[in-house]
């Protein structure tokens, strides 16, 4: 049995879904899902499916030829197409904050999340012996202003040597360059607190707390050259009140980000977002 997924979006017009479905029916595949949605606004055609082939001569490079040349270029698409069962290569960047890595890896070594963690990368040495505990390749490439470029053409080895398809910031306390973004485009994942920007600087909990917040939230977007402005993947918030001290926020505001970030890595790792104009459409 092979399974493929596919992810489409073009400009909306007549009969996509038809001819997509009788695609996939004329060439012995059974749709399994499929989702769409039209952004009216932009009058744009988002679609995902996944289909399956029982016959054991599928081939999806084959598969991937026939259909750009039957429906690409007819309906001007802009696509992707997965065999669903290519477990993607996930590298983890850290800094010194544990809390978010010690969940992604303990919900990967329980077989939670459908990806490979080839290796965890670090501006700092702090987090080492989590990685060696979880038999994880550690690699230490300390960042300096000095010495950021070099840092980062370092990391670009290793992330190519790896084969690595997308990145998770779990609190890596680094600005990422277009050295990185532009080699890895909607593909480096980050998670912040949602006080930004109400709430800037280096103690964000602390001024949220002088003001008397109510709630507090969490976001993970993938990262553009703009701070914090990439395509949202997922969001959530909690309540607090005046009787919650500046730790339980830091603890609430934790717990969320490890949330959030669990979540966005499960969704993009499952191919389930489409990013459109800073814009994303993420589908069940």
């Amino acid at each position: 049995m092979h399974k493929i997924t596919l992810l489409i979006h073009c400009e909306d017009q007549p009969n996509i879904i038809a001819s997509v479905t009788n695609f996939m029916a004329t060439n012995k595949g059974n749709i399994v899902y499929i989702d769409q949605h039209v952004d009216r606004e932009q009058n744009i055609f988002f679609m995902r499916l996944e289909c399956e082939f029982k016959s054991d001569a599928f081939s999806i490079e084959k598969f991937r030829n026939i259909f750009k040349e039957v429906l690409v270029e007819k309906f001007q698409l802009k696509w992707k197409m997965y065999a669903a069962d290519k477990k993607p290569r996930m590298a983890l960047f850290v800094s010194k904050y544990d809390h978010c890595l010690y969940d992604i890896l303990g919900r990967y070594n329980s077989g939670e999340l459908f990806l490979e963690i080839p290796f965890i990368l670090s501006n700092h040495a702090h987090l080492k012996s989590i990685a060696d505990s979880f038999n994880i390749p550690f690699y230490h490439v300390p960042v300096t202003k000095d010495t950021k470029y070099e840092a980062e053409r370092e990391q670009l080895k290793l992330l190519e040597s790896y084969t690595i398809d997308f990145v998770v910031l779990a609190r890596y306390m680094q600005i990422v360059s277009n050295l990185l973004i532009d080699k890895y485009p909607n593909k480096i994942i980050n998670i912040h607190h949602s006080f930004l920007p109400a709430f800037v600087g280096a103690k964000p909990y602390h001024s949220a707390y002088k003001r008397g917040v109510k709630i507090i939230g969490a976001t993970s977007h993938y990262i553009t050259e703009e701070l914090d402005a990439g395509p949202i993947i997922e969001q959530d918030v909690t309540h607090v009140s005046h009787s919650h001290s500046i730790n339980d926020l830091i603890s609430k505001g934790r717990d969320l980000e490890k949330i959030v970030l669990s979540n966005a890595i499960k969704l993009h790792a499952n191919r389930k977002v489409m990013v459109f104009n800073n814009k994303t459409v993420i589908f069940s």
